[in-house]
């Protein structure tokens, strides 16, 4: 397992917690670190941090481009692997697309539902296919 796929994971686990604790990203984050559970990989930290910094446009484009599925109503999972794929699909410029998507559908593919990668692939592609449009 690459450091970056295992960094992707690792931000995966602090965007769930911070879900289930109802703290920003960031804070979840921050309290990783003090409890000595931070991410061993800088790249874990960029990709929560810009998650966090962006968070309001990709669950705008989320909610656009998963039709008929509301944020809510969306595994957790799923939708925190999408918020990560979104992030590094239109801002984390040293990755490339194929490489968003291929590690967002491993993730759901080994944490989530058996419908969950056709559905991350999915929007992920409707996203890439329409980048140029989409960045802020």
């Amino acid at each position: 397992m690459s450091a970056r796929t295992k960094a992707r994971k690792r931000a995966l686990d602090v965007l769930f917690a911070s879900e289930l604790r109802s703290e920003s990203p960031v804070e979840a984050l921050e309290r990783a670190i003090a409890d000595g559970e931070g991410p061993g990989n800088a790249y874990t930290a960029t990709l929560v941090r810009g998650v966090a910094e962006h968070q309001a446009r990709i669950d705008e484009l989320l909610s656009s481009y998963s039709q008929a599925w509301t944020l809510s109503r969306m595994p957790a999972v799923d939708r925190n692997v999408l918020r990560l794929g979104v992030y590094e699909v239109l801002w984390a410029e040293d990755v490339p697309d194929a490489v968003a998507v291929t590690e967002a559908m491993a993730l759901v593919r080994e944490l989530s539902t058996d419908e969950s990668p056709a559905f991350v692939n999915g929007v992920l592609g409707n996203i890439v296919k329409d980048k140029a449009t989409l960045r802020d």
